[in-house]
């Protein structure tokens, strides 16, 4: 019988596909592999210290302050999307980055689509962990399905129109000297 934890699921990593040595342990008293493991933050809370255990956070996780100091020093933190339509993970993830100052990984687990993948890391996620029936291929060409954003993010901190008026007054700056 297979391993029930080892994931079969299209992984990708800094935007690239990438072979995912962590194993994700959905419940809180399966037995811990010997490779390293993403375990439910409260098991990863009584065994933390370990660079071989990573916890994962439910879309309800309160992320205040205190957890945030304790988060940073996992190895990585993977943040769980029950359904497609829970968008409570991208605004953990970008909390982590933005207010927490997190610089590990942050990983997408759960009910990953491709459709996702460039918004999540534009969230701050660099690394993903698509749906099994989700194809590679196709989440490497939406991480690149637009050449510009908007809006602000994680991976650019400046809107578009800032943007373009700084690219404008440099382009002027020659014709008024």
């Amino acid at each position: 019988m297979p391993d029930q934890n080892v994931s079969v699921r299209p992984f990708i990593r800094g935007g690239k596909p990438a072979e995912d040595r962590w194993v994700l342990i959905r419940e809180e008293d399966a037995a811990l592999p010997a490779s390293p493991a993403i375990v439910p933050l409260a098991r990863w809370q009584v065994l933390e210290g370990s660079q071989e255990l990573a916890p994962w956070l439910a879309s309800d996780t309160e992320l205040t302050p205190e957890l945030a100091e304790e988060l940073a020093a996992a190895p990585l933190i993977a943040i769980d999307f029950p359904k497609f339509t829970d968008g409570r993970g991208y605004s953990l993830a970008r909390l982590l980055r933005e207010r927490y100052g997190y610089a590990g990984e942050i990983r997408a687990i759960g009910d990953v689509l491709v459709d996702q993948a460039f918004f999540l890391t534009r969230c701050g996620f660099d690394a993903l962990s698509l749906r099994e029936d989700q194809w590679l291929e196709d989440a490497l060409q939406a991480l690149n399905a637009f050449s510009r954003a908007y809006q602000p993010a994680v991976d650019v901190d400046e809107p578009l129109f800032r943007r373009r008026m700084r690219e404008a007054v440099k382009r002027a700056e020659p014709a008024l000297a």
